[in-house]
């Protein structure tokens, strides 16, 4: 299992990964620290966890409200669909009806045409 260094806040970490994984969890450490970085400059000096624990946090309420977001439009495009199939059944009834139609002038020109022969 290949070992990887991870920079946070200054200091190193050295993180498991599977195999392949090792660029992806550098960029997620990167960007933890951006994070942590930005919170220990807004909130002054506290110590290493509790910093950790507040990106974390700040981290989680992001991924909330992205995934909150996500269900969101997930529950519009399935209204979308459904309006989209729900307007494909009233296109395929309205042809049906103008085929009916169309059968039924076609009869009846047949009718007539069937008249005008024999009269």
């Amino acid at each position: 299992m290949p070992l990887v260094n991870v920079l946070v806040n200054g200091r190193a970490y050295t993180v498991a990964c599977d195999e392949g994984e090792e660029d992806h969890v550098r960029d997620l450490g990167q960007f933890l620290d951006k994070r942590v970085r930005e919170l220990s400059g807004s909130v002054g000096s506290v110590g290493d966890s509790r910093l950790l624990l507040m990106a974390g946090l700040v981290i989680a309420d992001e991924l909330s409200e992205a995934l909150a977001k996500l269900h969101e439009r997930e529950t519009e495009l399935q209204a979308l669909k459904s309006g989209e199939a729900k307007a494909a059944e009233e296109l395929q009834i309205k042809e049906n009806r103008a085929a009916e139609a169309v059968e039924d002038a076609a009869s009846m020109l047949e009718a007539i045409a069937v008249r005008l022969e024999h009269a």
